[in-house]
């Protein structure tokens, strides 16, 4: 298992936490999403490796920025 904190920005509600887990928990290879609202880290645990870019891709398609890896 490998696990991969982002931070993204502009999350500020709950509803925010459970569209980018939705988004992310969606891609090929993730077990899980782990949303810490205050700071706007997103760890996602994985079997492989997950690109970026994927990454970058799901959290934009929730509607929010990922800021940093």
């Amino acid at each position: 298992m490998r696990q991969t904190t982002y931070t993204v920005s502009g999350m500020t509600c709950e509803h925010c936490v459970a569209s980018v887990t939705e988004e992310v928990s969606e891609l090929e290879g993730v077990t899980d999403v782990a949303v810490d609202l205050p700071t706007g880290a997103v760890t996602v645990t994985s079997t492989a490796p997950v690109d970026e870019a994927r990454v970058r891709a799901a959290v934009e398609e929730a509607g929010y920025h990922l800021s940093a890896a």
